[in-house]
């Protein structure tokens, strides 16, 4: 075997409906709902996507939808198509809310209105255009489903604080990997995130918080909030998440009007436009009024019944979606891979049911050493070379590999992998 370093790739950017991006397969597009998508449109989506491009539908990491196979001809269509539903959807920065906003039986403060807010003060101000596109907020209202895994530039979630909520600021990365900055109050929300957004576009638009974070500390981003702090970033980083049981998505949730939301996964983060129609229709049996599209790679069914619920997710089990919060298609993390992306050495989609019959561990399969589909450091990570699969324990795809091996080897080497991790040798 092998052992050579997978040199870091600068990602491509972020293809909305009117910028769409070249990829092996056609122009992909993408969009990022900011509320519930009522089922009508949804089908009309689905159907938009089959008539103008070739019917794959994926949900991202940070719960943006794609739509693949458009052409320079179908593509502008598709928008007008789109446009047409009236689906509330967000542009420039990404600004993200936990998928329950707004109605969770359990949020401490409405994420998705201080997202909406804080768009609109970004979109006054053009900051997008001094920004990485990859750049983002994530704002976590306290709720069951949060965001503590998905990892973002700057990060403003929920603290319970002398009877009040505050917001827990930190920077560069996911919950457990984001440098604590400070304590600020809620209504300080927006200029807070504007003024760490900005420290961030100073520094040139390829710069991202880790990296800051990495040259410089936090306290660059300490400095831009001074005068908003209310408390002390080691004290709040103890406090983080005030005892909250995060729960996954997948699976059955309280809504604030008696109702529940139930939260399906798509396997490797895709699937076909017609199946998601005919998810679509059992939601409408189920008396359901629409979706939401959630991080981590699944939508999420909005208003059911207790007694509606169980009939659902066994509609949405035989068309082959995930249902389960333990199922071992949940442990592999899977981009396009070759031939749909034009950058990708290995076939990632294709590799990813076959991974998952045998992972014990989180698995993410990268076609490249972009790392798309996963920025942040798991267990084992695969990265398609030219000279075969790269093996990176414990890393992401940024990382040097232990080893490379021929992409028919790969169980073998998974499984060796994983005897060594049983042991505690990596």
């Amino acid at each position: 075997m092998t052992v050579l370093a997978t040199a870091p790739l600068r990602r491509g950017t972020c293809p909305g409906l009117s910028a769409p991006m070249p990829t092996g397969d056609g122009l992909l597009v993408r969009l990022y709902p900011t509320g519930t998508i009522s089922l009508a449109a949804f089908a009309a989506l689905c159907a938009a996507a089959r008539r103008h491009g070739n019917g794959v539908i994926e949900v991202t990491s940070r719960g943006s939808i794609q739509v693949r196979g458009l052409s320079e001809r179908s593509a502008p269509d598709f928008a007008a198509d789109i446009a047409a539903l009236d689906i509330a959807a967000a542009d420039g920065v990404p600004v993200l809310a936990d998928v329950l906003s707004g109605i969770g039986a359990e949020e401490m403060f409405d994420a998705g209105a201080l997202a909406a807010d804080l768009r609109r003060a970004l979109a006054q101000r053009a900051i997008s255009t001094r920004l990485s596109p990859k750049v983002s907020v994530a704002i976590d209202g306290g709720g069951a489903i949060g965001l503590a895994a998905v990892a973002a530039d700057i990060r403003l979630g929920a603290q319970a604080r002398d009877g009040n909520v505050a917001l827990h600021i930190a920077v560069g990365g996911d919950e457990s990997r984001a440098a604590p900055v400070g304590t600020v109050a809620l209504s300080d929300g927006v200029r807070t995130a504007v003024r760490l957004l900005d420290v961030i576009a100073q520094r040139g638009r390829e710069q991202r918080a880790r990296n800051i974070v990495a040259a410089e500390g936090a306290s660059v981003f300490r400095s831009a909030i001074s005068d908003l702090l209310i408390s002390d970033p080691v004290l709040d980083s103890r406090l983080r998440g005030n005892g909250r049981k995060m729960v996954s998505p997948i699976g059955a949730h309280a809504l604030r009007d008696g109702s529940l939301a139930c939260g399906i996964g798509l396997a490797f983060g895709h699937s076909d436009a017609t199946v998601l129609e005919q998810l679509a229709d059992a939601a409408s049996d189920a008396g359901a009024s629409g979706f939401r599209a959630a991080a981590s790679r699944t939508f999420t069914t909005i208003g059911l019944t207790a007694e509606a619920a169980p009939d659902f997710v066994i509609a949405a089990n035989k068309l082959g979606f995930i249902t389960r919060a333990d199922d071992p298609r949940r442990r592999v993390i899977a981009c396009a891979g070759a031939p749909v992306c034009a950058s990708a050495h290995i076939a990632s989609r294709a590799l990813a049911p076959r991974i998952a019959k045998e992972a014990e561990c989180t698995i993410h399969i990268s076609g490249c050493a972009k790392g798309c589909a996963h920025a942040g450091p798991v267990a084992l990570t695969i990265v398609g070379t030219a000279d075969g699969c790269a093996l990176i324990g414990n890393g992401s795809a940024r990382d040097a590999p232990f080893a490379v091996v021929p992409t028919g080897e790969l169980p073998a080497a998974i499984a060796a992998f994983a005897k060594k991790r049983e042991a505690g040798h990596v």
